[in-house]
């Protein structure tokens, strides 16, 4: 699980250089952003999910789909509050982050190991 986040993570800054260098520092920002909405809370049920197995009697069902509610709901909480508090958004960059970030653990799928 840490392997995808930290992709994620070099995903996310690799997406915003791109933007940055395409459509300047009101794309940059948005771009970064738009994966922190991604990231964050990957990374909150990574860690939540992580903790629950370390518990006597391991992870269940239900840990699982809180913290896919709670992740799903962390997302659109810091997509609303990036519009709410940021007039700027680039929203090509914020969009394309997002899912750069969101899909980025394809590369770890098609990855061959020896």
């Amino acid at each position: 699980m840490l392997r995808i986040i930290l992709l994620q993570l070099v995903a996310m800054v690799v997406a915003a250089c791109i933007a940055g260098l395409l459509g300047g520092v009101s794309a940059l920002w948005s771009a970064l952003l738009g994966g922190m909405c991604c990231f964050i809370p990957n990374g909150l049920f990574a860690l939540r999910l992580y903790t629950s197995t370390r518990k006597p009697g391991g992870a269940n069902p239900m840990t699982f789909l809180f913290g896919e509610f709670i992740k799903i709901a962390t997302t659109l909480a810091l997509m609303g509050a990036v519009v709410w508090l940021y007039r700027g958004v680039n929203w090509l960059a914020f969009v394309l982050s997002f899912i750069v970030v969101l899909k980025s653990y394809l590369i770890l799928l098609f990855r061959h190991r020896p």
